[in-house]
């Protein structure tokens, strides 16, 4: 077996991965094969214990039955959706159809794998889950990082901002908003600090990552 080792994300936190299966033997054997290859490992009898531990911050994937007492591993696999919890998911089944992986896949699942199983194939498999975690995790934190970046601007800002994206000069902008030249320029400079933009190339590096200028009616401030 190889081990590529568990990515860690922007968040800092050892990425696990979570077993929820309720045959204790099959648990087991999958937490030793994990343990063996130095990858945190988590076991759980049933999906509401599961539930009952989860933090969403923490980074991983989930090895998941499809079949068991109480809520069922699609049942789960719905929850975690509905709450907008994308931590992929394997499904392992000895009970499993075509119509089952097709219905959890539609869902979202990483993948679907039948017993017996392959155990190079499985920890592959979840090495590639892993790197998917951490990757959209980075999104994500990018994503809010950016967020603040915009929130911390004042709405007058806003629109500085919006128009600047839109290639408008300071003395553009001044007609646009009806202020002085001297005023717009003071604006400009406090949102490209606030922003950590060193030229407008960097503003709308920053705007295009948000998607804002998909469209331009969409950008603060900018004229409708």
């Amino acid at each position: 077996m190889t081990s590529k080792g568990t990515p860690v994300p922007a968040n800092g936190k050892q990425a696990t991965v979570f077993v929820v299966d309720d045959n204790e033997a099959l648990a087991r054997n999958l937490a030793w094969l994990l343990q063996s290859v130095q990858i945190p490992v988590e076991t759980f009898a049933s999906a509401q214990c599961f539930l009952d531990a989860l933090d969403a911050q923490r980074p991983g994937c989930l090895l998941l039955d499809v079949r068991m007492p109480g809520m069922s591993g699609l049942d789960l696999q719905k929850h975690l959706v509905a709450q907008g919890l994308l931590l992929p998911i394997i499904f392992i089944s000895g009970h499993g159809d075509v119509q089952m992986a097709m219905r959890a896949v539609r869902l979202g699942a990483f993948d679907f794998i039948e017993k017996p199983f392959n155990e190079q194939d499985l920890l592959d498999r979840i090495h590639q889950a892993l790197r998917c975690d951490a990757r959209l995790r980075a999104r994500q934190h990018e994503r809010q990082a950016l967020q603040a970046l915009f929130a911390s601007l004042t709405p007058r800002e806003q629109e500085v901002l919006g128009l600047v994206v839109l290639g408008k000069s300071n003395k553009a902008i001044a007609k646009v908003l009806d202020l002085s030249a001297k005023t717009v320029e003071v604006h400009r400079a406090s949102m490209m600090a606030k922003m950590r933009a060193h030229s407008v190339a960097d503003v709308v590096r920053l705007a295009m990552q948000q998607q804002m200028l998909a469209s331009p009616a969409g950008l603060p401030g900018s004229p409708g």
